[in-house]
């Protein structure tokens, strides 16, 4: 998969978040008809913010994430989100599995995790 589409409340405050703390500010970000906002990673991803008035309900075990390189990087990346005020759910450290999520602003659940078995 190499795109999200996500329906946003405010487009600034979760560009801000994605490119913050999740590295999309790889490429200039586009906006393309009805005000989308198009977002890159360095990996290729992209990540639509397409705003929207309606209410964002999700279903609690919704949630996407990344792969970080090692335990210590989830450690410091979970550092990081602390630091900036981001509200941390839920956190997991295993010997093979190394994990926290977090809430953006609109309440989706975005994971940075580390399992040995994905280099």
């Amino acid at each position: 998969m190499k795109h999200l589409a996500l329906p946003v409340s405010d487009q600034e405050r979760s560009r801000h978040f994605y490119e913050t703390y999740f590295g999309f500010d790889a490429a200039p970000a586009r906006e393309y008809d009805g005000g989308v906002v198009m977002l890159y990673n360095a990996d290729g991803f992209s990540l639509a913010l397409g705003p929207t008035e309606e209410r964002i309900a999700l279903p609690s075990f919704l949630h996407f994430g990344i792969h970080l390189t090692s335990p210590e990087d989830v450690r410091e990346f979970r550092t990081r989100l602390a630091a900036g005020g981001v509200p941390i759910l839920e956190e997991w450290n295993e010997p093979e599995y190394v994990s926290v999520k977090c809430s953006d602003p609109d309440g989706y659940v975005v994971e940075a995790a580390w399992e040995p078995h994905l280099r």
